[in-house]
């Protein structure tokens, strides 16, 4: 079969709706160029999922993934196939890192922070409820950002003093319409932080994660457990995804909610429940759209008589699977009362994102709340008007502004 004309990826995510619907047109597997990376973007649900869980895809680009040297210099997302944690790892060595990190996000853990949760979360609308009526207040910046920054800064240990300089850091991550050398002095300033929170945990040591991981490290001595590396991009993974994403949940499942009464109509009358709406946004909406990279480590034929050849790039498109029309029937639209909650929006397979339990109690628990306390609350501007992030990864709005109070009853 001839091979395909290669798609380029828009770096801005200016129209991701319509750029993952021409991935979906061009069959389960399309041939991408994702900031000058050629990878074969998968957005059948079905060959998406073989591929997550085959053996013969490696997440190591170190030992898979021929381009690997040479990319790297130069590419501005070097930064997510270059870092050496449990998200580039294959194999037993995955299952090592894993293991580390997974008793911190147990159900048990998770659930013991519900408390906790909700405290954040009403301190955060009692300062939105002091304001003046009438006003437009931004809703990505003072609820959907601030709650996981706070719950993974506890989490983690990172002083709430320095949690802005991580947000910054880390939001720069995710936006990839950032030259190779701007990345570069991201990451530069990122690991500088890093660094300063192992210094400081290693001096004064908390009942963290973050202390724990240098406990475990350091009293290893022989470094089999964690390699100073591997501790650092640890901490990297774990602050930048366990707040970046949850950001992005709450901002579309507001949206959502706020433009769209009759979900919420859904839910008031008992047609659907609060976790429900977390996971028609988790399907419709992810909160990462592309997720870069996977490698072939053989040949693998396609159903449409294409290959994947060994060393070839993978790049698993979430967001066009999860509107895919083989796994619900009007994809495209948001339902809450879906009978099937299927979707691909923490991954698959081995590589199934630990904080999915986090996550969810976050976004429900936020929206609970905020709808209890602001029932009347409408979008300040048309849903069409908000502007995306500028990222091909990241999926949410730059901001959401909305009125608290459109009417004022006496």
């Amino acid at each position: 079969m001839p091979e395909q004309q290669i798609l380029v990826l828009d770096p801005t995510g200016s129209d991701p709706d319509a750029e993952h619907q021409a991935l979906r047109e061009r069959g389960p597997a399309a041939l991408v160029d994702i900031l000058g990376v050629r990878a074969w973007s998968v957005s059948d649900p079905a060959l998406l999922k073989q591929l997550l869980t085959s053996k013969d895809v490696s997440k190591d680009g170190r030992a898979h993934w021929p381009a690997f040297a040479q990319t790297v210099p130069t590419w501005p997302l070097a930064l997510w196939v270059a870092v050496e944690n449990m998200f580039t790892a294959y194999g037993t060595n995955h299952s090592r890192l894993r293991r580390m990190v997974a008793p911190a996000l147990s159900a048990r853990r998770t659930a013991a922070l519900q408390t906790s949760i909700e405290t954040l979360v009403t301190g955060l609308l009692d300062e939105l409820d002091a304001l003046p009526a009438g006003q437009t207040v931004d809703l990505r910046e003072h609820l959907a950002y601030p709650l996981p920054i706070a719950v993974i800064g506890q989490l983690m240990g990172v002083p709430a003093s320095q949690r802005a300089e991580f947000r910054i850091v880390v939001d720069n991550v995710f936006a990839t319409h950032l030259t190779a050398e701007e990345q570069a002095a991201n990451a530069a300033t990122l690991y500088s932080l890093l660094d300063a929170l192992i210094t400081a945990k290693r001096t004064t040591p908390g009942e963290d994660m973050t202390s724990l991981l240098i406990a475990t490290r350091d009293e290893e001595g022989d470094g089999s457990t964690l390699s100073d590396t591997e501790l650092r991009d640890t901490l990297l993974l774990m602050i930048s995804a366990g707040y970046e994403t949850t950001v992005n949940v709450i901002d579309h499942a507001l949206t959502t909610l706020l433009s769209d009464p009759q979900q919420l109509a859904h839910l008031w009358d008992g047609r659907s429940t609060w976790q429900d709406i977390v996971e028609e946004t988790l399907r419709h909406e992810p909160a990462v759209k592309h997720l870069p990279l996977r490698y072939a480590l053989t040949d693998i034929p396609l159903p449409d008589g294409q290959t994947i050849h060994s060393g070839d790039a993978i790049l698993a498109s979430y967001a066009a699977a999860n509107r895919h029309p083989s796994l619900h029937q009007d994809a495209d639209q948001f339902d809450a009362t879906r009978v099937s909650k299927e979707h691909l929006a923490f991954g698959h397979g081995v590589h199934f994102c630990l904080g999915a339990p986090l996550a969810r109690l976050e976004v429900a628990t936020a929206l609970r709340l905020f709808f209890e306390r602001f029932p009347d609350a409408q979008l300040a501007t048309r849903r069409e008007d908000l502007q995306r992030l500028p990222s091909l990864i990241s999926n949410g709005h730059t901001s959401v502004p909305v009125l608290l109070r459109p009417t004022t009853t006496d």
